[in-house]
C-alpha cells in the first residue's frame, strides 16, 4: 500500500487544491477546480468532495458560492496555507494518523447490527478510512477492554454501540474527559453528554401500538429479553404506555413482559414462561423489542398451535427475517440502520477533522417508520 493510499480521500483532495493554489500562484477570487472535475479526477462521490471543500472553507482558504463554485478566499495567503498544510501533515505523522476507525458492537447476530455496520463501512470507504470491528457480547468489562485495545492499536476514533447499565463504563467517561473522538450508536448514557445517534424508540412503540389498536387489538403485550434494562428498552416501554394512555386504555403490568431469560433453543420452548403466556392466549398481539425475539414469538405461537396473524399478531422492532427487505414477512418498526451507521461515521469524521465543537454535542434522532407486512391482522373473533 502506498503512502497516498493511507491518506483519506478528502485530505488528498484538500492537499491537491492547496498545491494548485500555490503552484499556479492563484489570487483571491480565482476559481478552483469544480466539484465535477474533482469527482472525476479522484473517482469519488459528491459528498466526499463536498466534505473536502467544506473543510477548506472552514480554514478560510476558499469561499464557496452556491450556484457558482468555489474560489480562493480573500483571507487566504501563502503563510496561512503553509501553516494549515503543515498541521495536516503533522497529524498524519503522529500516532493518530492510522486512518483506522474502531467499531464496537455487542455482536452481529441480527440484521440490525449487520445493517448498522454496512452503513458505517460505506461512509468510511467514501472518505478513505478503514475499520476494525470488535465485540463486547453485552458485557461492560469486555467493553472496557475493547476500548483500551482499540486505542492501543491506533484507532483515530471509535463508533460504539454501548453496553448500558447503572454503572457506566469509566473508559467512555474517560474518553469524554480527555477529548478522544467517539460517537455512541442506538443508545446514550443518561446524564452524560456525548455525540450519539439513535432511532426515536418512543415513537417506534407508539406506531406499533396504534397500528394494532386500529386492527381491533386491545390486549397488547410488549416483550424484551434484554438482560439489562437499557435506556433503549425503557424508552420503548414508555412509548407503549403513552400510546395506550392516549387511547384511554388501562395499563396492565402483566402485559409488559421483560423479566425472562432469552430462549436458547426452540426445543426448550415449552418450558419457557413466554410460551405458556402465548399458549394461554393472554393477549392477541405482541410488540417485540428486537427482531430475534420477534422470530421466537412467531415460532412459539406456531408450536402452540396458533396461526399468525389469524390468532395472534406480532410487530417486531427491525426486520428480523431478511436482509433483502422485500422478502420479509414481519410487520416491523424500521429504524433505518444503514442510515444510522452512515450518519454516525460521518459525524465522527467531522469531529476528527476538527469541525465538531467539543462543547456542542450532536444528538441525532432518526424518525422510525412502521412497515406493515404479513404478521399483523384484525383481532380474532371470540
Amino acid at each position: 500500500m502506498s503512502t497516498n493510499d493511507r491518506i483519506p480521500l478528502y485530505q488528498q483532495i484538500q492537499d491537491y487544491i492547496r498545491h494548485v493554489i500555490t503552484q499556479e500562484n492563484m489570487k483571491p477570487g480565482d476559481r478552483i477546480p469544480t466539484e465535477k472535475e474533482l469527482m472525476d479526477q479522484f473517482q469519488v462521490s459528491k459528498i466526499t468532495v463536498a466534505n473536502a471543500l467544506t473543510g477548506l472553507a472552514n480554514e478560510k482558504l476558499i469561499a464557496r458560492v452556491p450556484g457558482k463554485g468555489s474560489f480562493v478566499a480573500e483571507e487566504a495567503d501563502s503563510a496561512s496555507m503553509t501553516s494549515s498544510q503543515a498541521n495536516t501533515m503533522k497529524g498524519r505523522e503522529g500516532t493518530l494518523s492510522t486512518g483506522m476507525i474502531g467499531i464496537i458492537v455487542p455482536s452481529i447476530h441480527d440484521y440490525f447490527a449487520i445493517r448498522l455496520v454496512e452503513g458505517i463501512e460505506q461512509a468510511l470507504r467514501d472518505e478513505g478510512y478503514r475499520s476494525m470491528i470488535m465485540f463486547t457480547h453485552g458485557k461492560v468489562d469486555k467493553e472496557k477492554d475493547v476500548i483500551k485495545e482499540m486505542k492501543a492499536l491506533g484507532a483515530e476514533g471509535l463508533l460504539i454501540f454501548p453496553v448500558d447499565e447503572e454503572n457506566y463504563n469509566e473508559e467512555i467517561l474517560g474518553m469524554k474527559l480527555s477529548g478522544f473522538p467517539f460517537v455512541l450508536m442506538d443508545r446514550y448514557l443518561p446524564g452524560v453528554e456525548t455525540h450519539y445517534i439513535a432511532a426515536d424508540g418512543r415513537r417506534g412503540t407508539r406506531l406499533a401500538v396504534e397500528h394494532l389498536w386500529e386492527l381491533g387489538h386491545r390486549d397488547i403485550a410488549i416483550c424484551s429479553d434484554s438482560p439489562l434494562q437499557t435506556v433503549t428498552v425503557q424508552e420503548r416501554i414508555e412509548g407503549y404506555i403513552e400510546a395506550l394512555k392516549g387511547k384511554g386504555a388501562l395499563i396492565n403490568p402483566a402485559h409488559m413482559i421483560t423479566d425472562f431469560q432469552p430462549l436458547t433453543e426452540l426445543k426448550e420452548a415449552e418450558a419457557h414462561p413466554l410460551y405458556r403466556y402465548i399458549q394461554n392466549r393472554m393477549v392477541t398481539a405482541y410488540v417485540s423489542l428486537n427482531g430475534r425475539l420477534g422470530v421466537q414469538i412467531y415460532q412459539m405461537a406456531k408450536q402452540a398451535g396458533l396461526r399468525v396473524p389469524e390468532d395472534v399478531s406480532i410487530v417486531s422492532f427491525d426486520d428480523p427475517t431478511s436482509i433483502v427487505e422485500e422478502f420479509s414477512i414481519f410487520t416491523h418498526v424500521k429504524q433505518f440502520e444503514r442510515d444510522m451507521g452512515y450518519r454516525a461515521a460521518a459525524k465522527l469524521l467531522e469531529v476528527l477533522r476538527g469541525h465538531g465543537e467539543a462543547k456542542s454535542y450532536s444528538k441525532m434522532l432518526i424518525e422510525p417508520e412502521l412497515v406493515v407486512r404479513q404478521t399483523t391482522g384484525t383481532v380474532p373473533q371470540a
